[in-house]
């Protein structure tokens, strides 16, 4: 069963984004968010149709160039995506940050 009805297009990729206090005062992370909004904006057409993504800003994000922000967020879309691994690689799913930390 599709959950769509034929002839309907599904609903476009969308993205969420979660800045705590962690990350600086008010005006950090409304700079922060913006940032996350304008690098994510040119990569949702890499998701698939329907897609539901969080971003979330760890406490470096307030200090993090605008690069270093965009090799992080493309680090953690192709572990989303499952590209660019290899068997035995060991940059497999983690569970990790886009910075190799291990979860907590």
């Amino acid at each position: 069963m599709s959950p769509h009805a034929p002839g309907e297009s599904a609903s476009p990729a969308r993205a969420g984004f979660v800045v705590s206090k962690a990350v600086g005062g008010a005006v950090v992370r409304n700079r922060v968010k913006r940032r996350l909004r304008h690098l994510v904006r040119d990569r949702l057409v890499r998701l698939p149709a329907g897609s539901l993504v969080v971003v979330r800003a760890l406490p470096g994000a307030g200090e993090a160039s605008h690069q270093q922000m965009a090799r992080d967020l493309d680090a953690a879309l192709q572990r989303l995506l499952g590209r660019g691994t290899s068997p035995g690689s060991g940059t497999g799913d983690s569970g990790g940050d886009a910075e190799g930390r291990p979860p907590r």
